[in-house]
Protein backbone atom coordinates (compact mmCIF):
# COMPACT_ATOMS: atom_id res chain seq x y z
CA UNK A 1 0.00 0.00 0.00
CA UNK A 2 2.64 2.69 0.62
CA UNK A 3 4.41 1.74 -2.86
CA UNK A 4 0.81 2.60 -4.82
CA UNK A 5 0.56 5.56 -1.98
CA UNK A 6 4.06 6.61 -3.06
CA UNK A 7 3.30 5.78 -7.02
CA UNK A 8 0.10 8.20 -6.89
CA UNK A 9 2.02 10.83 -5.32
CA UNK A 10 4.67 10.55 -8.18
CA UNK A 11 1.80 10.98 -10.76
CA UNK A 12 0.03 13.73 -9.16
CA UNK A 13 3.46 15.13 -8.76
CA UNK A 14 4.15 14.95 -12.76
CA UNK A 15 0.93 16.15 -13.55
CA UNK A 16 1.79 19.52 -13.13
CA UNK A 17 4.38 19.82 -15.17
CA UNK A 18 1.84 19.04 -18.29
CA UNK A 19 0.71 22.44 -19.29
CA UNK A 20 3.75 23.20 -19.74
CA UNK A 21 4.14 19.66 -21.90
CA UNK A 22 1.05 20.41 -24.03
CA UNK A 23 1.95 23.86 -24.07
CA UNK A 24 5.11 23.73 -25.65
CA UNK A 25 4.23 20.48 -27.86
CA UNK A 26 1.11 22.29 -29.65
CA UNK A 27 2.98 25.49 -30.26
CA UNK A 28 5.96 23.46 -31.37
CA UNK A 29 3.76 21.43 -34.13
CA UNK A 30 1.94 24.21 -35.23
CA UNK A 31 4.59 26.50 -35.84
CA UNK A 32 6.13 23.08 -37.54
CA UNK A 33 3.25 22.57 -39.91
CA UNK A 34 3.91 26.34 -40.85
CA UNK A 35 7.60 26.28 -41.29
CA UNK A 36 7.39 22.48 -43.03
CA UNK A 37 5.44 24.43 -45.81
CA UNK A 38 7.88 26.45 -45.94
CA UNK A 39 10.31 23.92 -46.41
CA UNK A 40 8.27 21.67 -48.53
CA UNK A 41 8.30 24.59 -51.21
CA UNK A 42 11.52 24.72 -51.11
CA UNK A 43 12.63 21.29 -51.36
CA UNK A 44 10.40 21.46 -54.41
CA UNK A 45 11.64 24.75 -55.64
CA UNK A 46 13.57 24.73 -59.37
CA UNK A 47 16.25 27.01 -57.61
CA UNK A 48 19.38 24.46 -56.74
CA UNK A 49 20.01 26.52 -54.28
CA UNK A 50 17.10 27.30 -52.26
CA UNK A 51 16.57 22.88 -52.41
CA UNK A 52 20.13 22.83 -51.16
CA UNK A 53 19.39 24.82 -48.22
CA UNK A 54 16.03 23.25 -47.11
CA UNK A 55 18.12 19.77 -47.69
CA UNK A 56 21.03 20.98 -45.26
CA UNK A 57 18.12 22.15 -42.74
CA UNK A 58 16.50 18.71 -42.86
CA UNK A 59 19.57 17.04 -42.67
CA UNK A 60 20.94 18.54 -39.71
CA UNK A 61 17.59 18.98 -37.74
CA UNK A 62 16.43 15.42 -38.03
CA UNK A 63 20.65 14.19 -37.85
CA UNK A 64 21.10 15.56 -34.14
CA UNK A 65 19.30 14.92 -30.67
CA UNK A 66 16.79 17.10 -29.53
CA UNK A 67 18.81 17.65 -26.38
CA UNK A 68 21.94 18.62 -28.23
CA UNK A 69 19.79 21.51 -30.24
CA UNK A 70 18.11 22.98 -27.02
CA UNK A 71 21.71 22.86 -24.93
CA UNK A 72 22.79 24.93 -28.14
CA UNK A 73 19.65 27.39 -28.06
CA UNK A 74 19.40 27.78 -24.21
CA UNK A 75 22.93 28.34 -23.57
CA UNK A 76 25.24 28.20 -26.38
CA UNK A 77 23.38 31.01 -28.40
CA UNK A 78 23.79 33.51 -25.43
CA UNK A 79 27.27 32.99 -24.95
CA UNK A 80 28.02 32.93 -28.54
CA UNK A 81 26.43 36.59 -28.76
CA UNK A 82 28.11 37.62 -25.34
CA UNK A 83 31.77 36.68 -27.55
CA UNK A 84 30.19 39.51 -30.16
CA UNK A 85 29.92 42.22 -27.54
CA UNK A 86 26.13 41.66 -26.83
CA UNK A 87 24.52 41.21 -24.00
CA UNK A 88 21.83 38.63 -24.04
CA UNK A 89 20.46 36.61 -22.14
CA UNK A 90 16.49 34.59 -22.40
CA UNK A 91 14.23 36.23 -19.74
CA UNK A 92 12.55 32.56 -19.82
CA UNK A 93 14.04 29.03 -20.34
CA UNK A 94 10.78 27.87 -22.37
CA UNK A 95 10.98 30.61 -25.00
CA UNK A 96 14.50 28.75 -26.47
CA UNK A 97 12.90 25.82 -25.50
CA UNK A 98 9.80 26.40 -27.52
CA UNK A 99 11.85 27.62 -30.98
CA UNK A 100 14.01 24.48 -31.09
CA UNK A 101 10.92 22.08 -31.02
CA UNK A 102 9.20 24.27 -33.58
CA UNK A 103 12.27 23.87 -35.87
CA UNK A 104 12.88 20.39 -35.09
CA UNK A 105 9.41 19.57 -36.38
CA UNK A 106 9.50 21.67 -39.05
CA UNK A 107 12.53 19.33 -40.21
CA UNK A 108 10.24 16.63 -40.23
CA UNK A 109 6.91 18.15 -40.99
CA UNK A 110 8.88 19.40 -44.07
CA UNK A 111 8.78 16.00 -45.51
CA UNK A 112 5.53 15.12 -44.39
CA UNK A 113 4.01 18.23 -46.09
CA UNK A 114 6.50 17.39 -49.20
CA UNK A 115 4.48 13.94 -49.02
CA UNK A 116 1.34 15.21 -48.91
CA UNK A 117 1.76 17.68 -51.19
CA UNK A 118 3.15 15.14 -53.82
CA UNK A 119 0.08 12.67 -52.92
CA UNK A 120 -2.20 15.08 -54.62
CA UNK A 121 -2.01 14.23 -57.98
CA UNK A 122 -1.08 16.41 -61.40
CA UNK A 123 -4.45 15.94 -63.31
CA UNK A 124 -5.46 18.33 -60.13
CA UNK A 125 -3.02 20.98 -61.34
CA UNK A 126 -3.28 20.81 -64.80
CA UNK A 127 -7.41 21.15 -63.97
CA UNK A 128 -6.32 24.25 -62.68
CA UNK A 129 -4.55 25.59 -64.95
CA UNK A 130 -6.84 24.77 -67.83
CA UNK A 131 -8.98 27.45 -65.43
CA UNK A 132 -6.33 30.06 -66.00
CA UNK A 133 -5.20 29.79 -62.52
CA UNK A 134 -1.60 31.30 -61.48
CA UNK A 135 0.90 28.32 -60.09
CA UNK A 136 0.13 30.21 -56.39
CA UNK A 137 -3.58 29.98 -56.63
CA UNK A 138 -3.79 26.41 -57.36
CA UNK A 139 -1.07 25.70 -54.38
CA UNK A 140 -3.59 27.87 -52.03
CA UNK A 141 -7.34 26.97 -53.21
CA UNK A 142 -6.48 23.10 -54.72
CA UNK A 143 -3.35 21.69 -53.76
CA UNK A 144 -2.93 22.69 -50.17
CA UNK A 145 -5.88 22.36 -49.12
CA UNK A 146 -6.05 18.78 -50.05
CA UNK A 147 -2.80 17.84 -48.87
CA UNK A 148 -4.05 19.25 -45.34
CA UNK A 149 -6.50 16.36 -45.19
CA UNK A 150 -3.42 13.93 -46.50
CA UNK A 151 -1.31 15.04 -43.68
CA UNK A 152 -3.09 14.94 -40.74
CA UNK A 153 -2.96 11.93 -39.65
CA UNK A 154 1.04 11.75 -39.49
CA UNK A 155 0.65 15.59 -37.45
CA UNK A 156 -1.02 13.82 -34.83
CA UNK A 157 1.65 11.01 -34.70
CA UNK A 158 4.60 14.26 -34.39
CA UNK A 159 2.07 15.55 -31.78
CA UNK A 160 2.37 12.60 -29.71
CA UNK A 161 6.22 12.37 -30.55
CA UNK A 162 6.50 16.08 -29.43
CA UNK A 163 4.82 15.51 -26.17
CA UNK A 164 7.53 12.55 -25.61
CA UNK A 165 10.15 14.43 -27.01
CA UNK A 166 10.09 17.69 -24.69
CA UNK A 167 11.06 15.58 -21.99
CA UNK A 168 14.92 16.43 -22.76
CA UNK A 169 14.22 19.93 -22.09
CA UNK A 170 14.36 19.17 -18.54
CA UNK A 171 18.13 19.16 -19.67
CA UNK A 172 18.07 23.35 -20.04
CA UNK A 173 15.81 23.98 -16.99
CA UNK A 174 12.32 23.87 -18.33
CA UNK A 175 9.96 22.78 -15.55
CA UNK A 176 7.97 20.17 -17.86
CA UNK A 177 6.58 16.67 -16.98
CA UNK A 178 10.08 15.02 -16.81
CA UNK A 179 11.83 18.09 -14.65
CA UNK A 180 8.55 17.46 -11.80
CA UNK A 181 9.77 13.86 -11.59
CA UNK A 182 13.42 14.40 -11.44
CA UNK A 183 12.68 17.46 -8.82
CA UNK A 184 10.27 14.88 -6.88
CA UNK A 185 13.11 12.26 -7.02
CA UNK A 186 16.20 14.77 -5.98
CA UNK A 187 13.85 15.23 -2.60
CA UNK A 188 12.43 12.10 -2.01
CA UNK A 189 15.43 9.81 -3.06
CA UNK A 190 12.78 7.32 -4.13
CA UNK A 191 13.67 7.40 -8.27
CA UNK A 192 11.34 4.40 -9.21
CA UNK A 193 8.30 6.24 -8.28
CA UNK A 194 9.04 9.39 -8.83
CA UNK A 195 9.47 8.58 -12.22
CA UNK A 196 7.08 5.86 -12.91
CA UNK A 197 4.88 8.51 -12.21
CA UNK A 198 6.64 10.44 -15.00
CA UNK A 199 6.17 7.21 -17.26
CA UNK A 200 2.10 7.03 -15.93
CA UNK A 201 1.36 10.40 -17.13
CA UNK A 202 2.53 10.18 -20.42
CA UNK A 203 0.71 7.03 -20.99
CA UNK A 204 -2.15 8.57 -20.04
CA UNK A 205 -1.99 11.04 -22.67
CA UNK A 206 -0.02 9.23 -25.72
CA UNK A 207 -2.24 6.28 -25.55
CA UNK A 208 -5.75 8.02 -26.39
CA UNK A 209 -4.25 9.88 -28.45
CA UNK A 210 -2.61 7.20 -30.23
CA UNK A 211 -6.24 5.81 -30.91
CA UNK A 212 -7.32 8.94 -31.78
CA UNK A 213 -5.11 9.26 -34.56
CA UNK A 214 -5.51 5.66 -35.99
CA UNK A 215 -9.08 6.02 -35.61
CA UNK A 216 -9.11 9.30 -37.95
CA UNK A 217 -6.38 7.28 -39.99
CA UNK A 218 -9.17 4.66 -40.54
CA UNK A 219 -12.00 7.08 -41.26
CA UNK A 220 -10.11 8.88 -43.72
CA UNK A 221 -9.16 5.62 -45.81
CA UNK A 222 -13.11 4.94 -46.20
CA UNK A 223 -13.76 8.52 -47.70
Amino acid sequence: MEFLSDLWLGIINAFQGIPMTLAVSAIAVAAGLLLGFVVAFLRKSKFKVLRAIAMVYVDVLRGTPLVVQALIMAYGVPVLLQQQGVDFKWPYLTIPATIVCSLNSAAYMGEIVRGGLEAVSKGQREAAASLGMTQRQANRLIVIPQAVRIILPPLGNEFITMIKETAVLSWVGVVETMRMGTLLASRSFDTFTAYGGVAIVYLIFTIPLSKLVLYLEKRMKLQ
